[in-house]
């Protein structure tokens, strides 16, 4: 008989909406091509639920060719939800029966969908020092499994005395950092940085909700070099909105206590809505 891996007391994996076994998730031990969104769950709700149906609807065209219907993915969520404590992270993984290392067979194959709950987190508190490390994600615009490079190069910063790394492409310019998106202040306005990237939720989050506060925003191609002319960065993912940072590479980063405010007050502003 299978072990069930859900009990009341515990948090969720559920496969397709319903708990998932030991014999169901061990062919998912070395997977590698499969793509997924993660929330914070608070009160038994989440915010941006939109941009996370999106992204999976999206990156799932972009992988497989086929999207399942947001109602089938909100049912999921909806599934492991109710086995999970009102507070958690949450993780949707979708993936095809086809595995990888194999061209599409079309006959036969479907989307499955994988969502487990862990205990909450708000992120680090900061400020971090990040490393700068020349590399390119592939498919940088979707969220997949399998990165190697994120863990790689966050332990070689750790190692080089750094918290973690911020990527730069072969032009020089900065993207994103391992997990997380990056964000400045030039003193008047958020700076996004404009490079081939994953746009993270909260970063959509936190575009959309300064808009609506009437708070100016750039794109603009940004590298170390002209770093020293900003006045505050951070980092930010679906674990928090701001994380000061206070270094990158060689180059010292002001503290900026009222741009990470702005973005946490932008951040607050998204409602939370229940699946």
């Amino acid at each position: 008989m299978s072990a069930n891996l859900t009990s009341p007391d515990a948090f969720a994996a559920q496969l397709d909406g319903r708990d998932a076994t030991a014999a169901e998730l061990s062919p998912l031990a070395f997977a590698g091509y499969a793509h997924f969104t993660a929330m914070q769950v608070r009160g038994g709700r989440v915010r941006a639920l939109d941009l996370h149906l999106a992204r999976l609807r999206g990156a799932s065209l972009d992988l497989f060719g086929e999207a399942l219907p947001d109602e089938r993915i909100t049912a999921y969520l909806r599934a492991a939800l109710a086995a999970s404590p009102p507070d958690a992270s949450l993780t949707a993984t979708v993936y095809s029966q086809e595995g990888e290392f194999t061209a599409p067979g079309g006959e036969g194959a479907r989307l499955r969908v994988l969502v487990r709950t862990g205990p909450p987190s708000d992120g680090p508190d900061g400020p971090l020092d990040l490393a700068v490390v020349e590399y390119e994600r592939v498919a940088p615009s979707v969220k997949h499994v399998g990165e190697i490079a994120k863990t790689y190069y966050l332990r070689r910063a750790v190692a080089e005395g750094f918290d973690d790394a911020a990527f730069a492409d072969r032009k020089g310019r900065l993207s994103e950092a391992s997990i997380w998106n990056l964000a400045f202040w030039d003193g008047e306005a958020v700076v996004w940085p404009e490079a081939e990237m994953l746009t993270g939720t909260t970063m959509g989050i936190l575009r959309r909700q300064l808009d609506r506060m009437g708070v100016p925003q750039r794109d603009r191609e940004l590298t170390v070099a002209e770093l020293p002319g900003l006045a505050g960065a951070v980092v930010m993912n679906s674990w928090t909105p701001a994380v000061p940072v206070r270094r990158i590479g060689s180059v010292a980063i002001p503290a900026a206590p009222d741009f990470a405010d702005i973005l946490r007050r932008a951040y607050e502003a998204e409602p939370l809505v229940s699946p």
